[in-house]
């Protein structure tokens, strides 16, 4: 980006082999300024074969388990690239009458899923929904599979940060609980660390680095 005949910012390679023209989003390239304030999911995600037996734990630590929410989660496929090769996501989440659109970029470590996303609310309602499912069809995106679950989540305070934990039962796919923090590009490390800590402390083994869609389509 230059202004006023001075170049204020170096393009970074953030993806490296993901390259367009139209934006920082499609082409992985991104400015230094841009880079400090994006977001990232920093996640760990393991099987259970009790939830209740976790839950126990999770009340040891103080968590306050909530209520059980259904989400519909419909996952897109881009017109133009392949996101099962670039290991990316697009999905409406339909939570209630609440709805969400949400990007995710590729996994940048072989150990958790730490990934750029991009979460933006939509207007609620049933209407709303199918009018955004409309929209990604007319711009050549598909429907490449649903993934329904009944969520409870619950907040543990831990090496001073709010990890939020998911009790996730998964239709045709299992149990899992998810550990997730949002981190700032200066604060993922500190944040996969902590994430890391804590899933030892709680016991947790076998961690799944496959989203639930690519469990469910196997």
């Amino acid at each position: 980006m230059v202004t006023s005949g001075r170049n204020l910012s170096p393009t970074l390679e953030v993806y490296g082999s993901l390259r367009g023209k139209f934006s920082p989003i499609l082409s992985g390239k991104i400015t230094r300024f841009e880079s400090r304030y994006m977001s990232y999911e920093v996640e760990m995600k393991f099987p259970v074969d009790d939830l209740a037996v976790l839950e126990a734990r999770l009340i040891k630590f103080g968590a306050t388990i909530g209520m059980p929410q259904t989400e519909v989660d419909v996952y897109f496929a881009h017109p133009g690239r392949n996101f099962a090769q670039t290991d990316e996501a697009l999905r409406v989440r339909h939570k209630g009458t609440a709805n969400s659109i949400t990007y995710k970029g590729p996994k940048l470590d072989a150990t958790t899923k730490t990934r750029r996303e991009i979460d933006l609310p939509l207007p609620s309602g049933e209407e709303s929904a199918q009018k955004w499912s409309e929209l990604l069809a007319a711009l050549g995106f598909t429907v490449v599979g649903e993934v329904r679950k009944s969520r409870r989540k619950a907040k543990i305070g831990w090496q001073g940060r709010s990890v939020e934990v998911s009790l996730d039962e998964v239709e045709q796919v299992g149990r899992y609980v998810e550990l997730e923090l949002i981190a700032e590009t200066d604060g993922v490390d500190t944040a996969r660390e902590c994430i890391i800590a804590l899933a030892a402390e709680l016991g947790l083994k076998g961690s799944e680095r496959r989203s639930y869609l690519e469990l469910l389509l196997g």
